[in-house]
C-alpha cells in the first residue's frame, strides 16, 4: 500500500526519536559505559560527536520524557575525555554504580521525610484562623 512522504517521515521521525531515547537512558548504566569504554566506542570521534548532538535531551520539552534523568548528568560527564577514559576501570564503573545507588537511597528517604513533615503541615496550617486585613491593621 503506497503511503505518503509526509506520513513515512513521520513515521522515521517518531523511529528516531524512540532509539534515541532507548539510548539515552542507557547512559544511565554504568555497566553499560564501562561496555562501551572497553570496546572502544567512546574513544571513536563519530560517538563522541553523537553524545555531543544528543545533549539536546537536556532541553524540557524532551527530558519530560526521561524515565531515568540520572542519564542527563552521564551524558554531561560523558563530554569529558577523562571521565571517557576512566570508564575502562572497571573500579570506577563500580564506583560510579555504588554512588549512584547510595543517591538514590538518600534521595528517597529525605523525599519520604518532607512529603511527611509537608503531611504534617497541611492540617495544622488548616485550624489557623486567616488573619483580616483589619486585624492586621489593629
Amino acid at each position: 500500500m503506497w503511503r505518503s512522504n509526509s506520513g513515512v517521515m513521520h513515521e522515521q521521525a517518531r523511529n528516531r526519536f524512540q532509539s534515541e531515547l532507548e539510548f539515552i537512558q542507557c547512559l544511565a548504566n554504568p555497566n553499560y559505559l564501562n561496555f562501551l569504554a572497553q570496546r572502544g566506542f567512546l574513544r571513536e570521534r563519530p560517538f563522541i560527536n553523537y553524545l555531543k548532538y544528543l545533549l539536546y535531551w537536556k532541553e524540557p520539552e524532551y527530558a519530560k520524557f526521561l524515565k531515568y534523568p540520572h542519564c542527563l548528568h552521564m551524558l554531561e560527564l560523558l563530554q569529558y575525555e577523562h571521565f571517557r577514559k576512566e570508564l575502562v576501570n572497571a573500579q570506577c564503573t563500580k564506583f560510579i554504580d555504588e554512588q549512584q545507588l547510595l543517591h538514590w537511597q538518600h534521595y528517597s528517604r529525605k523525599r519520604s521525610r518532607l512529603q511527611q513533615a509537608l503531611a504534617e503541615q497541611q492540617p495544622a496550617q488548616q485550624q489557623q484562623p486567616v488573619a483580616h486585613g483589619n486585624a492586621a491593621a489593629k
